[in-house]
C-alpha cells in the first residue's frame, strides 16, 4: 500500500539536507582560504580526521596552488596508516628547507588565529590619524601579520588582518641587498598595476617610502621595498622568503588594495605590535599634542629662546646641526614684527623600537610680515627626561 506521508517526509528531509549543503557552499565561498585552513586544523585537533580531509580536499579544489594545504592533506592520508611524528611527514623527496618553510607558515597562521588582539586594546604605535587618513597598515614581523586599521574619529579600529611574508634575513634593513625588511614608519608612495609588472609580483604592487628621513640620517640605504603579491603558481610564500618586501597572497593584496590611499596610507613595520589600554594611548597622545601646541605658540610669540627649547641638542635638519639651526632661526625671527602659525591634519605615529620616539606630520600654515607659506611638515619627537624634544624637522 502506498505511503504518501512517508514520501513527503523523505522529500522534506532531502530538501533540508540540500538547504544545508547550499548554506555550507555559501559559507565556503565567503570564508577566506586561511579561515578554511583553520577549520581543518580545528577538526584535526578534535580528532575528526575524516572531516578534516573533506575540508582540506575542498580547499585544494578551490585553491590548487595552496601548497600548505597539500602538505596537510598528505599528513592526513599518512595518519590513516601510522601515527605522525611531526608535521610534514610525507615529503621525503622534497628539500627540507621547503618543508621547514611550510611548517613556519602553518605555525604563523595558527598563532594569528589563536592570539587575536582584544577588542578593548589599541596599538601603542598609533597615537593619532589625520582626518584624511582613512586607514593605517601595521606589520607585526614576529607574527608575520599585516593589520588594517580604520580611522574612527582619529582612533584606530581593527578591520582586517592578513598573513604576510617578510625578508629572508629578518627585519631592520640597513643596506642594499641585505634581504631584510625595514623597521619604521613609512607611507605608500605608488600603485603599480599588474599590467606593468612581471608575474613574480602577482596582482600588483605598492611601493613604500623606504628609506625615510630617519633611515637616511642613520646612513641606511637600499630601495624598492614594496607591498606586492605572489607568482600565479603559488598561493603564498613562507614567512621569511622575500628580498625585503612585504608579500601577500594575491587575493589578500586585492583586499588590501581597497584600503590604500597613495601618499596618505601609513605602513608601520615593527618587531611586534604592543597592545595597550585606550586610556594609556590617549594619555600619550595628549602629552605630545600639548608639546606640539606649545611649540607652535612659542614660535608664533617670536620668543626665540622658548621656541628653541623645543629642539634637542641631537637635532639635525639637512646639513644643519642644532647650533647652525638655532643661529639661523634667531636671525630670521629677529627680522619679523609678527608671526602667525596654524597646524592642521596632524598625524602621530610612535616609531618601532622607540617607546618615546614619535613621528608627527601636519599641514603648517606660516604667515609673517615677509612671508606666507603652506607646507606639509614632518618632525621626529624624542622624550628626553620628562620633556618632548624635536630631533628632526623637514618637509613631509
Amino acid at each position: 500500500m502506498a505511503d504518501p506521508a512517508g514520501k513527503v517526509r523523505v522529500t522534506r528531509l532531502a530538501l533540508f539536507f540540500a538547504a544545508i549543503a547550499c548554506a555550507l557552499s555559501a559559507l565556503a565561498a565567503t570564508a577566506t582560504p586561511e579561515d578554511r585552513l583553520s577549520s581543518v586544523f580545528q577538526a584535526i585537533e578534535a580528532n575528526r580526521r575524516d572531516e578534516a580531509l573533506k575540508r582540506v580536499d575542498a580547499l585544494i579544489r578551490d585553491h590548487p596552488n595552496f601548497r600548505l594545504a597539500h602538505l596537510v592533506r598528505g599528513d592526513l592520508l599518512l595518519a590513516r596508516a601510522r601515527p605522525l611524528e611531526t608535521f610534514g611527514n610525507v615529503t621525503k623527496n622534497v628539500p627540507p628547507e621547503k618543508i621547514d618553510g611550510l611548517r613556519a607558515e602553518a605555525l604563523a597562521r595558527l598563532r594569528a588565529q589563536r592570539q587575536r588582539p582584544s577588542e578593548d586594546r589599541l596599538p601603542r604605535l598609533v597615537l593619532q590619524m589625520s582626518a584624511e587618513q582613512k586607514h593605517a597598515f601595521l606589520v607585526d614581523s614576529r607574527r608575520s601579520r599585516l593589520y588594517v586599521f580604520a580611522n574612527d574619529a582619529g582612533r584606530p579600529r581593527l578591520v582586517a588582518d592578513y598573513y604576510v611574508t617578510l625578508g629572508k634575513n629578518g627585519v631592520e634593513k640597513t643596506r642594499e641587498g641585505d634581504q631584510k625588511t625595514p623597521l619604521g614608519v613609512y607611507y605608500v608612495t605608488g600603485n603599480l598595476p599588474r599590467a606593468k609588472l612581471t608575474d613574480f609580483y602577482g596582482s600588483g604592487a605598492f611601493p613604500i617610502s623606504y628609506p625615510n628621513e630617519w633611515d637616511r640620517r642613520l646612513g641606511r640605504n637600499g630601495h624598492g621595498i614594496w607591498l606586492h603579491g605572489v607568482p600565479s603558481d603559488v598561493y603564498s610564500r613562507p614567512p621569511r622568503a622575500s628580498d625585503g618586501c612585504i608579500v601577500l597572497a594575491n587575493s589578500d593584496l586585492d583586499s588590501v588594495a581597497r584600503y590604500v590611499q597613495v601618499g596618505q596610507t601609513p605602513v608601520i613595520i615593527a618587531d611586534e605590535i604592543e597592545w595597550a589600554d585606550p586610556a594609556a594611548v590617549e594619555a600619550d597622545r595628549r602629552s605630545l599634542a600639548a608639546a606640539l601646541e606649545q611649540w607652535r605658540a612659542d614660535w608664533q610669540s617670536r620668543d626665540t629662546a622658548k621656541y628653541l627649547e623645543h629642539y634637542s641638542a641631537q637635532f639635525r635638519s639637512g646639513n644643519q646641526n642644532f647650533a647652525a639651526w638655532a643661529a639661523h632661526k634667531r636671525k630670521v625671527n629677529a627680522a619679523k614684527s609678527w608671526i602667525k602659525v596654524g597646524l592642521a591634519r596632524v598625524a602621530m605615529f610612535r616609531y618601532p623600537r622607540g617607546r618615546d620616539f614619535v613621528v608627527v606630520t601636519f599641514d603648517q600654515d606660516y604667515r609673517s610680515d615677509g612671508l606666507s607659506n603652506v607646507m606639509r611638515k614632518r618632525q621626529y619627537w624624542l622624550k628626553e627626561g620628562a620633556r618632548w624634544k624635536i630631533v628632526y624637522e623637514g618637509a613631509g
